[in-house]
């Protein structure tokens, strides 16, 4: 009798599986619009669970969309909004020194959600602000699909 492979679950967190679905749906936004991105995949505790650079893609980004992701789970919020929080004389200026400089308050990371509760997330970098977070919401996206 064969075992039967389990199934992935959101509720055990972000599965290597999982990750690669999220880089996927990324890459193929980030073709879309024309803008080679690097997308990194973190878990519930914040550690890369997978990474891909497209061809491409700056160089200079792939440290920033691994922090992205970072920060969307260390602080379970977009990053967008983090970042919109941390400007001069809002609650969270100066947040962006805290974590050894790993914090990222561009557009770009947000939280993966299963059962309402963050499990990891996602980090995009390579294009403006917009498209990182176009791109970013994409991939998101297909955690839950």
């Amino acid at each position: 009798m064969a075992t039967k492979k389990p199934e992935t679950s959101k509720a055990l967190g972000v599965t290597l599986e999982a990750a690669r679905k999220v880089i996927r749906a990324g890459e193929e936004k980030a073709a879309a619009i024309g803008q080679p991105m690097n997308i990194a995949v973190v878990d519930a505790g914040a550690n890369l669970v997978a990474f891909e650079r497209m061809e491409g893609a700056w160089l200079g980004s792939i440290d920033i969309s691994i922090n992205k992701a970072f920060t969307a789970r260390a602080f379970d919020i977009e990053t967008k909004a983090l970042g919109e929080n941390s400007q001069s004389g809002d609650q969270f200026f100066g947040i962006h020194a805290s974590n050894q400089g790993r914090v990222m308050i561009f557009a770009g990371g947000v939280p993966l959600k299963a059962g309402g509760q963050v499990v990891g997330a996602v980090g995009v970098s390579g294009g403006s602000g917009k498209q990182d977070q176009t791109v970013a919401e994409a991939a998101a996206a297909a955690f839950n699909s």
